[in-house]
């Protein structure tokens, strides 16, 4: 059986809630996405770009953790960089804003 093919953001993102159930997985995406907007924040305030550079090993870097090790799944991001993208800024603000719960 194939997985289903996703041609917008909206039809994605529930198959993405899906595959971050888990407390654990959830909790690693958060802290992952909120390093990677401080980071962020910090190079456009210094133009250090170490700070640049890191981006990719702190988003990836928690959110792969979850997923091999809690959640055993394989990352969205490998078939939907784009909507994985952004369906981890979307559930960093829900959760942010207590519209979904960590677990």
């Amino acid at each position: 059986m194939s997985q289903k093919e996703y041609t917008s953001l909206r039809a994605f993102y529930p198959y993405y809630l899906s595959e971050h159930q888990k407390r654990s997985t959830r909790i690693l995406h958060f802290i992952g996405t909120g390093l990677v907007i401080l980071s962020f924040i910090v190079f456009v305030i210094t133009l250090n770009w170490r700070f640049f550079a890191v981006i990719p090993l702190l988003g990836y870097g928690f959110a792969w953790v979850g997923h091999f090790f809690f959640e055993k799944n394989k990352p969205a991001t490998f078939k939907y960089p784009g909507y994985s993208l952004a369906s981890d800024f979307i559930m960093f603000w829900q959760l942010l804003t207590r519209q979904i719960q960590f677990g």
